[in-house]
């Protein structure tokens, strides 16, 4: 079973925060008191962690978003499409009939 793009990426994410939460947390005494401060190192290590190298997984996740939105998009158009076919034949079936009641 495959996993979803977009799950495997945002497992990495929170992975590149919570790693460096935990090793500054439990390794640095001085972060405990400044759990603010370490909340924000541990943000600026995550984002530059994913970055450098989660480039494959955002590219997977993006792509897989963008193929099903252009899917979203056609069937929504097809069905516009399919609609507005629909209510041209409507009022052409009730101009012919117009024109037969009136002849």
């Amino acid at each position: 079973m495959k996993l979803p793009p977009i799950l495997v990426y945002s497992v990495l994410r929170l992975l590149a925060f919570l790693v460096p939460l935990a090793i500054m947390w439990f390794f640095f005494p001085i972060m405990r008191e400044l759990w603010w401060l370490t909340a924000i190192f541990a943000a600026l290590i995550g984002m530059s962690i994913s970055i450098l190298f989660l480039r494959t997984p955002l590219s997977g996740a993006s792509s897989k978003m963008h193929e099903r939105s252009e899917a979203r998009d056609a069937a929504g158009k097809r069905n516009a499409a399919a609609r507005d076919a629909d209510a041209e034949d409507a009022v052409i079936d009730n101009a012919g009939d117009t024109a037969t009641n009136q002849g």
